[in-house]
């Protein structure tokens, strides 16, 4: 089992990555794989703007090798990042191997914004069919360094929680699918316009 995260902050190794890193290594505790590819230090564009395709195909094709998915996000102006923004748009209208994979949406922050951030977020796993893994707070870290985010003791504890749940999902369904239970069919999606 192995998931793939996604670090949307320009600082490669800043304030998200350390939440992500919490959440990978209570992962590799549960004997799951994990890789965090940085997203936020790249330049791209919004949905049929171009420019990036190359790196965004290059991605999408990555998907059906993984099991489960998180998407984190430094908090700019009480919303995820731009290029958090763009990257999803871009991924998500391009790749359709997301469905009843399991994920979960993080932020960090210095102070406000973050629920705002992380509900912005959690409307991608919720459109294309992806079950939310939570753990026993919204998904924040607070901190202007990685160093400041490891003694946000609730933070901290929020997200080696949310490694567990995540792995305890993923076994549970490869549990399900090794005894015959497979998920249900996903219907072809029907569209309705408000305007006649």
């Amino acid at each position: 089992m192995k998931v793939l995260m996604f670090n949307g902050s320009p600082r490669e190794n800043g304030c998200t990555n350390a939440a992500l890193k919490i959440i990978a290594d209570q992962l590799k505790k549960e004997g799951i794989e994990s890789k965090i590819i940085c997203v936020g230090n790249r330049e791209i564009s919004g949905v049929g703007a171009g420019g990036d395709d190359a790196f965004i195909k290059e991605i999408a094709s990555q998907i059906k090798d993984y099991d489960g998915f998180v998407f984190g996000s430094p908090v700019y102006y009480a919303s995820p990042n731009g290029t958090m923004i763009s990257f999803l748009d871009r991924l998500f209208a391009t790749c359709k191997d997301f469905a009843l994979k399991p994920a979960c949406c993080v932020v960090s922050c210095r102070r406000g914004g973050a629920t705002a951030s992380v509900d912005v977020l959690n409307k991608y796993p919720m459109f294309y069919n992806m079950p939310l893994i939570s753990s026993n707070y919204w998904n924040m870290v607070h901190g202007n360094s990685p160093k400041e985010v490891l003694k946000d003791e609730e933070g901290v504890q929020t997200m080696e929680l949310l490694g567990r749940n995540m792995a305890y999902f993923l076994k549970c369904i490869k549990c399900g699918k090794e005894n015959n239970l497979f998920p249900p069919e996903i219907p072809n999606k029907i569209k309705t316009n408000y305007i006649r």
